[in-house]
């Protein structure tokens, strides 16, 4: 089984470039399952109910998100559904909306994805790890491969999640800081690994946001309103081959995928 896994979508230069590019990716790679990170699809902050539909409708199975997942309501029921496609961190504190892993069937294997969030320079959430646990062992008696995504800013975090998770589950994937790494790998015990999958979103910005905006912030420490730059963009990402029996991951690509729009 060949796995998209894709970050973060920012705004709607993000949106555009998947609009246009998203199909021919998956007909190059062979893609039988496509998890993006959306939680900042809507100009940068949140995911509303009409942009989630639309990621649906050109091929998203499931949309994993962070922090930022709170910032539109409208969103809220689709993450209540069950089986749910949009789903957030596990390990936000018990009352919060939404749930944090789901379970997809493709065709005759099932598809587990957890959401987690980190709590270095981010969220007072639960113990990420702990929940990890937690999530993976129900997860287990349902679906032989498992999708772990850790939204977290900390690479020493996502690094620790990854050995930590090493074997338990078929990918672990680091998700927040819009900048991909290129640490792609297999660990010893068969999980694939990428600190950051990058964005989905502006090529010529500073994290998907104006670069004008962004200098003066950090010049004159006013905390100017970000604003997400019209430029073309990238998707970016990992492909991921996992053999179904085991649940361990065989390869692990990263992709960069520029049109130009």
């Amino acid at each position: 089984m060949t796995i998209l896994m894709l970050g973060d979508i920012i705004g709607h230069p993000g949106m555009r470039t998947l609009f246009s590019g998203l199909t021919s990716l998956v007909r190059s790679t062979g893609a039988d399952v496509v998890v993006i990170n959306g939680e900042n699809a809507a100009d940068g902050f949140g995911l509303s109910r009409e942009l989630a539909e639309r990621l649906f409708a050109m091929g998203v199975d499931v949309i994993t998100t962070g922090n930022h997942i709170w910032h539109d309501e409208s969103v809220f029921p689709l993450m209540e559904q069950d089986p749910a496609r949009v789903i957030r961190p596990a390990n936000y504190p018990p009352g919060a909306p939404g749930k944090g892993a789901t379970v997809l069937e493709k065709g005759d294997v099932a598809v587990g994805v957890l959401n987690l969030i980190g709590r270095q320079r981010l969220v007072m959430a639960d113990c990420p790890f702990r929940k990890a646990q937690e999530e993976i062992r129900r997860l287990r008696r349902e679906a032989s491969v498992i999708l772990v995504d850790f939204h977290a800013e900390s690479p020493a975090e996502k690094e620790a999640m990854g050995f930590f998770l090493d074997g338990k589950v078929s990918a672990v994937v680091g998700t927040h800081t819009h900048i991909q790494t290129a640490d792609e790998k297999i660990l010893p015990g068969g999980t694939a690994y990428i600190t950051d999958l990058g964005s989905t979103g502006p090529v010529d910005s500073v994290i998907g946001f104006d670069p004008s905006l962004a200098s003066e912030r950090v010049t004159t420490q006013v905390p100017h309103q970000l604003k997400v730059v019209d430029s073309p963009a990238t998707i970016c990402g990992v492909a991921i081959v996992v053999d179904v029996r085991s649940g361990k991951a065989r390869s692990i690509e990263r992709i960069r995928h520029y049109l130009g729009v």
